[in-house]
C-alpha cells in the first residue's frame, strides 16, 4: 500500500494530509458503507434493485480500472491461479450481499437493516468454529449471545415471541441472508492471493459485475431492463453515483490505508460503526422512526460486540 506524504501544498497536499490520518479514514469508511442501505431505500421508485446493483458495479469497475491496471498486469500470474476465488469474492461478497440488501429495502426499514448487519461478526465467529475449529472464549460466547439477542429484537420488531411463529419480515430475512453471505466471504479471505490491494479490488469488481448481471438476468427482468437507465431521474443517477463511488471505492481505499497505518486488528474495530452510522443516517435522511426496541437492541448489540472484540484481542495477546 502506498503511503502519502503530508507536506505538499495545494489540493494534492490537502488530500495527502487527509489520507495520512488513520482514524479519519477508518471513520469515513463505515460512514459510506452505512449510507449504502439508505441509498437503497432512496432508490425505491427511482431505480429497480438489480438495475442499481448492475449499474453500481459497472460504474465502480470503470472508475477503478485505470488505477488498478498497472497492478493487474504485474500481478497477473497470481491472479490467474486464484481466478475462481476472485470470482467468488466478487460475485458473492460484493454482488450477492448487495443484491439481498437492495431487494430487502422494499420490505424493511434502513434502521433494521443497519442494526441487523451487526450479525456479521457473529456469523464469522460461528463459521470459524464450525469450519476451522477456532474455539471462542466464554467472554466471546457471551458477546455472541448478546449480539444475537439484539439482532433478533430488531428482526422481530421487538416481539421475540415471533420466533416461534416464524413471522419474520421477508426484508429482515434477506438482510440476515446478506450477512451470512458476507461472513462466508470474510472467512474465505484467508485464501486470497497475495497481490496489491488495487489488483484484488479490480479483479473482484469484475466478479461483482458478472454476479450482478446474473442476478439481473435471472431475477431482475433481463438485460432489457437496463433500458430504464435512459429515463432515470437525476435522483436515480445520484444514487447510482453514490453507491459506485463512495461505498464501492472510497471506503475500500480508506479502509485499506487505515489497515496499513494501524494494522488489521485495530482497524477492524471501526467496522462496528457501520450499524451506528446506518441507523443515524436512516433517521436524518429518510426520517425513519427510532423505536424503543431499536435503542434496546443497539445497546445489547454494542455490548455484545465490545465483549467479543475485547475477548478476541486479549486471547490473541
Amino acid at each position: 500500500m502506498t503511503h502519502f506524504k503530508a507536506t505538499e501544498a495545494g489540493p494534492a497536499g490537502w488530500w495527502a494530509r487527509a489520507i495520512a490520518h488513520p482514524y479519519l479514514l477508518l471513520t469515513l469508511a463505515p460512514l459510506f458503507w452505512g449510507g449504502n442501505m439508505v441509498a437503497a431505500k432512496l432508490a425505491i421508485g427511482a431505480v429497480t434493485p438489480f438495475t442499481l446493483l448492475t449499474a453500481r458495479f459497472v460504474g465502480a469497475l470503470l472508475l477503478v480500472a485505470p488505477f488498478a491496471w498497472p497492478h493487474l498486469r504485474r500481478d497477473w500470474p497470481a491472479l490467474k491461479r486464484s481466478a475462481g476465488w476472485l470470482f467468488l469474492y466478487g460475485a458473492l461478497g460484493f454482488a450477492a450481499f448487495n443484491a439481498c440488501l437492495y431487494a430487502a429495502a422494499t420490505y424493511t426499514t434502513a434502521i433494521n437493516s443497519s442494526i441487523e448487519q451487526a450479525s456479521i461478526p457473529v456469523f464469522v465467529l460461528l463459521g470459524n468454529f464450525l469450519f476451522f475449529k477456532v474455539r471462542g472464549t466464554p467472554l466471546q460466547l457471551l458477546g455472541l449471545l448478546l449480539t444475537i439477542v439484539g439482532v433478533m429484537l430488531v428482526a422481530t420488531h421487538g416481539d421475540l415471541e415471533a420466533i416461534a411463529g416464524f413471522r419474520f419480515n421477508v426484508g429482515d430475512l434477506l438482510v440476515l441472508l446478506a450477512c451470512l453471505i458476507y461472513a462466508g466471504y470474510a472467512l474465505t479471505l484467508k485464501y486470497r492471493p497475495r497481490v496489491h490491494w488495487l489488483s484484488f479490488l479490480g479483479a473482484t469488481m469484475l466478479g461483482a459485475v458478472l454476479g450482478a448481471l446474473f442476478f439481473l438476468v435471472t431475477l431482475g427482468g433481463g438485460l432489457g431492463s437496463l433500458r430504464e437507465l435512459a429515463s432515470t431521474s437525476p435522483l436515480g443517477w445520484a444514487i447510482i453515483g453514490y453507491v459506485a463511488f463512495f461505498p464501492s471505492l472510497l471506503s475500500q481505499l480508506f479502509f485499506a490505508q487505515g489497515v496499513t497505518i494501524i494494522g488489521p486488528n485495530r482497524a477492524s474495530l471501526f467496522n462496528n460503526l457501520i450499524p451506528v452510522f446506518g441507523t443515524v443516517l436512516s433517521v436524518l435522511v429518510l426520517g425513519e422512526a427510532l423505536e424503543p426496541y431499536h435503542l434496546l437492541a443497539a445497546v445489547v448489540v454494542v455490548i455484545g460486540i465490545v465483549l467479543a472484540e475485547f475477548a478476541a484481542r486479549r486471547h490473541a495477546g
